[in-house]
């Protein structure tokens, strides 16, 4: 799951895969809280990395990346 917030507390934006299907099996947080997504609220790897890497080098998303913002 790639997250962009804008300060602590906000409820940000989020990557979506709009043609995705299914549910994670979920994952358990440092605070021992388990959480699951369904998969369109989540990208595969490498679509993260280049979403992160351009976050990264010009401080916006993508313009291509889909996305839902949660504000």
């Amino acid at each position: 799951m790639v997250m962009l917030l804008a300060n602590e507390g906000d409820p940000g934006e989020h990557a979506v895969d709009p043609g995705a299907e299914g549910r994670s099996d979920g994952f358990r947080l440092s605070n021992g809280q388990d959480d699951a997504y369904p998969d369109e609220d989540t990208v595969p790897p490498a679509e993260a990395l280049r979403i992160v890497r351009h976050l990264l080098s010009t401080g916006t998303p993508p313009a291509d990346a889909a996305r839902t913002v949660d504000r």
